[in-house]
This record gives C-alpha cells, structure tokens and sequence, in this order.
C-alpha cells in the first residue's frame, strides 16, 4: 500500500493531520492525537480553551 493511500485523522490537540500506522491497526478508531506529545498537553489545551471563553 502506497503512504498516499493511508487513511489520516485531525490530531485533537494541535490540528495537524495524521496518518495510519501499522501499530494502530486493530485500534485505530480509538486514536485521538498524533503522538505521546499531544496525549500528554491534552489537560494543557483544554485550560486555554475554557480560559478563552
């Protein structure tokens, strides 16, 4: 399969897109966020929404 053919998601925390992984085969309708980096600063992004409003 050629990477132009990959499925992509949105990353919830820095809005880049994403594409499959073969380590996400069997969960990838549970992936949220591009990398271990955004999981982390989901907390962090939630403040400065609720703190913008």
């Amino acid at each position: 399969m050629k990477k132009a053919n990959l499925a992509t998601k949105i990353c919830l925390v820095c809005d880049r897109p994403f594409t499959w992984r073969k380590k996400w085969e069997k969960v990838w309708d549970e992936v949220k966020y591009c990398s271990n980096r955004c999981r982390g600063n989901r907390r962090e992004n939630r403040k400065i929404q609720t703190l913008g409003k």
